[in-house]
C-alpha cells in the first residue's frame, strides 16, 4: 500500500521567484510579503507577559537600593557637605563654605598618613596576590573534597578575622615579649612587630585567605581542553601558564589585587590596637579627629579625610568592576 505525498504549501517568497500565486494552504495571516523589500514578516502578536514581569523585576532589588541609599548614599552626601563647610566651633559659627578642610587633609601629617595607607595597601595586596595564587591553585586542583572544603571554610573565617582579637594574637606570639619571639630570638635579628613591616605581616593574615576565596572560582574556570591543547602542541607547563592561563587570569588577578587594596586601605581596628600612632595611617588620623584631637575650628577636618578615603574607594571600584566583567567573559 502506498500513501500519497503530503502537499507542501507554497510560500510568498516562492511565488515572487516565479512560481505564480501561492497555493491554497498559504494564508495572509501567517506570512505577508513586503513589496518594497521583498522580505516576509510574521503577523503573530508578541507576548506581553514577559514584558510585564520584566517591568516588575526591579521591585526585588528595591530593598537593596534602599539599604545602599540609607547606608552609603546619605552618609557620603553628609561627609561631602561637611568637608566643604566650617565646623560648629569655628569663629564664624560654622556652616560657611570653605576649601581649607580639603587642602588641610592633603598637607603635613595628614598627607603622610594618606601616603602611608596607600603604601601599606599596595605592598600587602601585592604580596597576598602572589602568595594566594599558588595556594588557590592547590585548592582548585585538589582531588580531596574534604581538603578543599576545609581550606575554603578556613579562608572564609580568616578573611573576616581582624580587629582587637587579631592584634592580641600577634602581640602574644610575635610581640617583643611574645612566645615565638622569645623562643626564636627574633629581637636579636631586628624584628619589631610594632613597625610598618610588622603591621604588613599582620595584614597578610587576613588578606591571603581573602585572595584564595577571590581567585579560586577563576582558576576553576580554566578549561581542561586548553591545557590539553597546549600539551598536544608541545608546550611545557611553564609555557602553558605564561601564554594561556595567566593572560586569561590577568583580569581576575588584577581585580583581586584591587579588592585586597581596598580591604587593607579601610582597615582600622587592628592597626589602632597594635601600633597606635607609631605607623601613620589615614584611618587612624580620622579616628583622632573624630575624638576631638584637632585644633579649634578644624572639627570638620575628619570629614575631609573621610572624603579622601571615599575618593580612593571609588577609584578602586572603578577599576574592579570592568576587570570582573572582562574576567567573567573569558571564564564563563
Amino acid at each position: 500500500m502506498t500513501t500519497a505525498p503530503t502537499p507542501v504549501p507554497a510560500t510568498a517568497s516562492a511565488a515572487q521567484s516565479g512560481g505564480g500565486a501561492p497555493g491554497p494552504a498559504s494564508s495572509p495571516t501567517t506570512a505577508t510579503a513586503t513589496a518594497s523589500t521583498g522580505t516576509t514578516t510574521t503577523g503573530a502578536p508578541r507576548p506581553t507577559g514577559r514584558r510585564a514581569r520584566g517591568s516588575r523585576a526591579w521591585l526585588a532589588a528595591l530593598p537593596l537600593v534602599l539599604f545602599f541609599v540609607i547606608g552609603f548614599g546619605l552618609p557620603a552626601v553628609a561627609i561631602a557637605i561637611g568637608a566643604f563647610t566650617t565646623s560648629s566651633d569655628a569663629p564664624d559659627g560654622g556652616g560657611t563654605f570653605t576649601t581649607d578642610n580639603l587642602t588641610g587633609s592633603l598637607q603635613g601629617a595628614y598627607w603622610t598618613a594618606l601616603w602611608g595607607s596607600v603604601k601599606l595597601s599596595l605592598l600587602t595586596a601585592l604580596i597576598a596576590t602572589v602568595v594566594g595564587l599558588p595556594l588557590a591553585q592547590a585548592v582548585a586542583t585538589s582531588r580531596f573534597r574534604a581538603f578543599r572544603e576545609a581550606v575554603m571554610s578556613a579562608s572564609g573565617v580568616l578573611a573576616n578575622f581582624g580587629g582587637v582579637p587579631l592584634a592580641f594574637m600577634f602581640v602574644a606570639t610575635l610581640g617583643n615579649s611574645g612566645e615565638v619571639t622569645k623562643k626564636l630570638g627574633l629581637t636579636k635579628h631586628g624584628w619589631n612587630l610594632y613597625t610598618f613591616s610588622g603591621l604588613s605581616v599582620v595584614y597578610l593574615y587576613f588578606l591571603v585567605p581573602l585572595m584564595v576565596i577571590t581567585i579560586t572560582p577563576a582558576l576553576e574556570g580554566l578549561k581542561a581542553q586548553w591545557r590539553e591543547a597546549a600539551s598536544n602542541n608541545g608546550a611545557t607547563s611553564l609555557q602553558y601558564w605564561r601564554h594561556v592561563a595567566l593572560p586569561v587570569l590577568l583580569p581576575s588577578l588584577l581585580g583581586g589585587f584591587v579588592l585586597l587594596f581596598g580591604a587593607s586601605f579601610a582597615a582600622y581596628a587592628t592597626a589602632e590596637a597594635m601600633v597606635g600612632s607609631s605607623v601613620p595611617l589615614i584611618s587612624m588620623q580620622i579616628g583622632d579627629a573624630l575624638s576631638g584631637n584637632v585644633l579649634v575650628g578644624q572639627g570638620n577636618l575628619a570629614l575631609a579625610l573621610g572624603l579622601d578615603m571615599i575618593v580612593v574607594a571609588c577609584l578602586v571600584m572603578a577599576l574592579y568592576l570592568p576587570l570582573q566583567r572582562r574576567s567573567a567573559k573569558w571564564l564563563a
